[in-house]
């Protein structure tokens, strides 16, 4: 299990609306280089987010083209645990490794109160291979930073 932390200076009902809303999602959950869109949110234990990642800057393109990706991903997500406003987990569905048989990968989110913030604590199952968990770990960071410069806009 890998884990990721940050403390945000929001309070933990910001930060589970950005990360259990489309509008919210949306707004940060993007890699650099790409847009989201939800197609799909059903916030309950069993319910599914679907939604897509869209490559827009020339690396990420470039990125998904030689992986012999499409430039748009339609990601799935199964939540298996949603307690407001301080823990959701989700298994994602890995079906966009090529030469890979479709898996799960559990991911839990923490969401705690700490002083005037919020610490949030990401832990994630490997994936099938050490690069491939690696990317798992540098898009997770990609994403917790995002949020740190979503909430830092919003105010």
């Amino acid at each position: 299990m890998t884990r990721l932390e940050r403390t945000y200076d929001a309070s933990p009902e910001e930060v589970w609306e950005l990360w259990t809303t489309a509008a919210g999602i949306e707004s940060w959950w993007p890699p650099d280089g790409f847009t989201a869109e939800v197609q799909m949110l059903e916030l309950e234990p069993g319910g599914q987010l679907v939604y897509s990642f869209t490559a827009t800057e020339p690396a990420q393109i470039e990125f998904m083209q030689q992986a012999g990706m499409p430039l748009t991903i339609e990601s799935r997500k199964t939540f298996t645990e949603v307690s407001p406003p301080n823990r959701i987990a989700y298994r994602s569905l890995v079906d966009f490794v090529p030469g890979m048989e479709p898996y799960e990968e559990l991911t839990t989110v923490d969401i705690e109160p700490e002083g005037d913030g919020t610490h949030v604590t990401m832990t994630m199952e490997p994936m099938h291979d050490e690069e491939w968990t690696q990317r798992l770990v540098a898009g997770r960071t990609n994403e917790l930073d995002n949020l740190a410069k979503e909430i830092e806009r919003r105010r």
